[in-house]
């Protein structure tokens, strides 16, 4: 590990041997956050129909056929300015500060697999702190079949019900998913890069290697996380004046004591759906800023 790692982490690094520099955390953030506001205009109905999965309970087909029917197609971008505003403060640290974090840490193209996922950990659970009221508000506003609530006066409710403590329910889960949920994301496509590339002998910058190291990344995703996802949902969807649950021991216990163990992968094939293209179309254009701005890639 790095002995320089405050320091190093907020500077940009030397020219690699490339001849490209690497950018700085806050520059890296802000690229991340480009790609991941881009990004999600495309992922959100996949979100709110997972979503409604978890919280409902009723199958893929019966959520998109309701939500079509009662709430029309516009239906399915409920909760869109939340979503814009989780991805500019939580997936932008979570993805643009990987790349400073995981070489401040000296995991390099051959450090030991476990610095890479530490990597995405730390900027998977700093990103999610900063961004959890979003996902609260977010989590809500798509949950709800019935007319659309306006952002202030969903804010407001909140805040006149609960506090400021309310924009935090379910930040123990939350920061729990999204260690789990970077490491798992940015570890898998930093290795499999590697791997791609040895094993096609294209590029760790190929369009290629970056396309099939993002599908390996966003199904290994969905395998890990799906049972925080749960959990973490049920959370955030307590009603505003109401609580539900003390806390997350207590959610999962009561989740998985009305559905069975295997309820906590309820609504996989639509978060299957939503984070394989959410990784690849985040990665790609992340990768693709760097390109254009003269920085080296992942």
């Amino acid at each position: 590990m790095n002995a320089n790692f405050p320091s190093s982490i907020m500077a940009a690094s030397p020219a690699t041997s490339e001849g490209k520099k690497k950018p700085s955390l806050l520059t890296s953030i802000a690229l991340g956050g480009a790609s991941c506001v881009f990004t999600v205009n495309f992922t959100h109905p996949i979100e709110l129909v997972k979503t409604r999965m978890q919280v409902s309970g009723d199958g893929l087909v019966s959520v998109v056929s309701s939500t079509l029917k009662n709430e029309g197609v516009t239906g399915f971008w409920k909760g869109i300015a939340f979503a814009w505003g989780r991805e500019g403060s939580y997936a932008s640290i979570k993805l643009g500060a990987y790349a400073p974090v995981r070489d401040a840490l000296g995991a390099g193209k051959d450090a030991p697999f476990y610095l890479k996922f530490l990597a995405g950990a730390i900027t998977g659970g700093v990103g999610s702190i900063v961004g959890n009221p979003f996902d609260v508000m977010k989590t809500l506003a798509q949950a709800n079949k019935g007319k659309a609530v306006p952002l202030g006066t969903l804010v407001g409710n909140m805040y006149h019900d609960q506090g400021i403590a309310g924009f935090y329910r379910g930040l123990g889960a939350n920061i729990g998913r999204a260690c789990v949920l970077n490491a798992t994301k940015m570890g898998v496509y930093d290795i499999s890069k590697g791997q791609v590339a040895d094993a096609t002998g294209w590029d760790r910058k190929d369009p290629r290697t970056v396309f099939m190291s993002s599908v390996m990344s966003g199904f290994c995703m969905t395998i890990t996380v799906s049972p925080w996802d749960m959990i973490r949902t049920k959370l955030m969807n307590q009603p505003t004046d109401a609580k539900l649950y003390d806390g997350f021991v207590d959610c999962l216990v009561k989740t998985v004591q009305e559905g069975g163990v295997l309820s906590l992968w309820r609504g996989f094939i639509p978060i299957w759906a939503r984070f394989a293209p959410t990784a690849t179309i985040q990665l790609l254009t992340i990768e693709t800023l760097y390109s254009t701005f003269g920085y080296a890639q992942i």
